[in-house]
């Protein structure tokens, strides 16, 4: 008997327990191969959706015959997309699955929304309008439940962070403003934080007197944004007092 080396999908967890070799998966192989080879050399576009099923889930159950279990996730949820995006206990229902097929399926949704969230982090979103219906579309149009969420911006309209806030019922969800407005604050100082930490860098490595001199200004520029936005939180708190909500208002008139 040939022993396995344990890998990256075992230290994740991604490859089910090890079991005594069939005969249907030595028989299988040819068949996997086949398909990778259609995938490589044909492209994605060439492969069904529960071929592809198949695929995500030979990688995670390698001793399975996993071609019943894709075709019975089809049959229960109608497309690869709704299929990786299931909640897992719809998952875990369908036989042969397991948790590590279910962590398989939940791997690709979780690559596949990471790389819809890059193609609008650093870009302007309003200018960007439909890498950004389409990055929200691919987050919520599965959901089952209301979700309220909130995209936070910088001054230049670059995505900070995208956040559910809160999530409810099939056709209602709680909103609580004072928190959304506290988490665009932090989110406001962790970004100028970052700013501050790229300039400084940067003033070090001037040249010129104009050079710096525009470093030094882009710098007080930051600090003026920073005052604005811990009087802001000052504000906004519910941990301050009147008074001191009334002191910060009008340092912040004076801005």
């Amino acid at each position: 008997m040939v022993k396995r080396r344990a890998g990256f999908s075992d230290q994740l967890g991604l490859l089910e327990a090890e079991a005594p070799e069939s005969a249907s998966s030595v028989g299988s192989e040819g068949h996997r191969g086949r398909m990778r080879a259609r995938l490589l050399t044909a492209g994605p576009d060439a492969i069904a959706d529960y071929e592809l099923l198949e695929m995500v889930l030979f990688l995670a159950l390698p001793r399975r015959d996993t071609k019943p279990i894709a075709k019975a996730l089809m049959e229960k949820f109608g497309s690869f997309a709704n299929a990786i995006a299931a909640p897992l206990n719809d998952l875990r229902a369908v036989e042969g699955v397991g948790e590590a097929g279910a962590a398989a399926l939940k791997t690709v949704q979780a690559a596949a929304l990471r790389l819809a969230r890059a193609e609008v982090m650093e870009r302007p979103v309003l200018s960007n309008w439909d890498r950004l219906m389409t990055y929200l579309n691919a987050v919520m149009a599965r959901e089952r439940v209301e979700q309220f969420r909130v995209l936070f911006l910088d001054t230049r309209n670059r995505l900070l962070a995208d956040e559910a806030q809160a999530k409810g019922t099939v056709n209602h969800t709680p909103v609580y403003p004072r928190e959304v407005v506290r988490r665009a604050l932090e989110l406001q100082a962790t970004d100028i934080d970052g700013q501050k930490e790229v300039l400084q860098d940067r003033l070090a490595l001037a040249q010129t007197a104009s050079e710096r001199r525009s470093i030094e200004l882009e710098l007080l520029e930051l600090a003026d944004r920073e005052q604005r936005a811990q009087l802001q939180a000052v504000i906004a708190s519910e941990l301050t007092s009147a008074t001191e909500k009334q002191i910060a208002g009008k340092k912040l008139e004076q801005l």
